[in-house]
């Protein structure tokens, strides 16, 4: 465990108000890097990507950098302009 890890571990222990917000806004900034790998990896551009889905580049950017509050429905167009399908698990 390096000294970021130590130090969130350590935050998230004397501060549940903490940890509730980081553990939500990890799990957002993750979907937004998921989204981004499966575009890269179709070789795509943030703008090929807003063609397929009707929308605006920025909209793809915004999805991409601030994954907050995403309907199941665009992730599921997301993925599927890009190739791949979507997989939902309720852990």
């Amino acid at each position: 465990m390096d000294d970021l890890d130590k130090y969130i571990e350590t935050r998230k222990e004397k501060s549940p108000t903490f940890a509730n917000g980081f553990d939500k806004g990890y799990e957002q900034f993750k979907i937004g890097v998921l989204l981004k790998q499966a575009r890269q990896e179709a070789g795509l551009t943030q703008e090929q990507v807003a063609k397929k889905l009707h929308t605006k580049k920025s909209a793809i950017s915004r999805i991409e950098n601030h994954a907050a509050d995403i309907r199941l429905s665009t992730l599921e167009n997301f993925a599927e302009a890009v190739g791949r399908s979507l997989r939902l698990e309720v852990a």
